[in-house]
């Protein structure tokens, strides 16, 4: 299930689009979202579809491990050198979001050594429904949520929630099983979000990311227009 609402191209383009050498630097487009509801899967999906046409790179981002790159190095998404992890030490929307120098850093560590790249991911750490990146770091921002998180999210909204470039209600397989209602989801979304896109989807499925690459490569084709 997809809510088209129409949104022309990234709803925050960076006035520092271009490297210290003039070239255009890669789009960043950072993932947000409680824990569990499928960041990290999402990232990976993402990687497994683009790679082939795009040249990627993922910066992650947890309290005190590098779990989250450790997946996605275990389930060789792209290759090690495009892959950094960055340990927050505290909550992880202050990397993100108030206190954004490391993952700066690494982003453009990774535009350095494996450059030039089309596009950077950059994954938050599991956080709130009030999660959001500063636009000194993205460009554009997905949150991510599930259906198993119960069918009232959505209406409680949050920055997050409301204001995300892309919301991605994740995990809709397993609605029969939890009790929630896909159909009050999707309105509540759109009630929250207005013209913001939503996307309801199973990662699980043969293509379930799809729709969120398909939403990656307008974002891109602005980025570059």
């Amino acid at each position: 299930m997809h809510l088209d609402h129409s949104h022309e191209g990234p709803a925050a383009v960076s006035a520092d689009a271009a490297r210290p050498d003039g070239t255009r630097r890669a789009l960043r487009i950072g993932l947000g979202g409680p824990v569990g509801s499928g960041k990290t899967a999402t990232v990976a999906a993402l990687c497994r579809t683009l790679r082939d046409q795009l040249s990627i790179a993922v910066v992650t981002n947890d309290i005190y491990t590098r779990e989250d790159a450790e997946f996605l190095l275990r389930n060789a998404v792209l290759p090690p050198e495009r892959i950094q992890a960055v340990e927050t030490g505290a909550c992880p929307h202050t990397a993100i979001r108030d206190d954004i120098s490391a993952n700066l850093e690494a982003v453009e560590d990774l535009e350095e050594a494996v450059g030039p790249l089309d596009l950077i991911l950059v994954e938050s750490g599991g956080d709130n429904l009030t999660a959001t990146f500063s636009k000194g770091l993205v460009d554009a921002q997905v949150f991510v949520i599930d259906v198993a998180g119960g069918d009232d999210i959505p209406r409680k909204g949050g920055p997050g929630v409301t204001t995300a470039d892309l919301l991605v209600i994740n995990k809709t397989d397993l609605a029969p099983y939890v009790g929630s209602d896909l159909g009050r989801m999707a309105r509540d979304a759109a009630e929250q979000r207005g013209e913001l896109p939503v996307v309801l989807t199973s990662l699980k499925s043969a293509d379930g990311v799809g729709p969120v690459a398909d939403w990656v490569r307008a974002q891109l084709a602005a980025w570059t227009a």
